[in-house]
């Protein structure tokens, strides 16, 4: 399975995912002028990755259920 480039592709977005989301995490947990500033860009940016991701998942499983690979 690690030797599979669409696996290893999804397990880049999810961590992708999840590095934005601890990102923002620490941002509004800080606060201050760059909360202020970038929270909405941050978590609009975390929402695309996770869309991504999303889809990059149900490509994986599709094509794993069929047999292709």
């Amino acid at each position: 399975m690690f030797q599979d480039p669409l696996f290893l592709i999804v397990v880049v977005a999810v961590v992708a995912v999840a590095a934005i989301l601890m990102f923002g995490i620490g941002t509004f947990a800080k606060g201050g002028d760059f909360n202020r500033k970038h929270a909405n860009r941050i978590m609009r940016w975390r929402l695309y990755a996770q869309a991504l991701a999303v889809v990059l998942i149900l490509l994986f499983v599709f094509i794993r259920s069929t047999g292709a690979a």
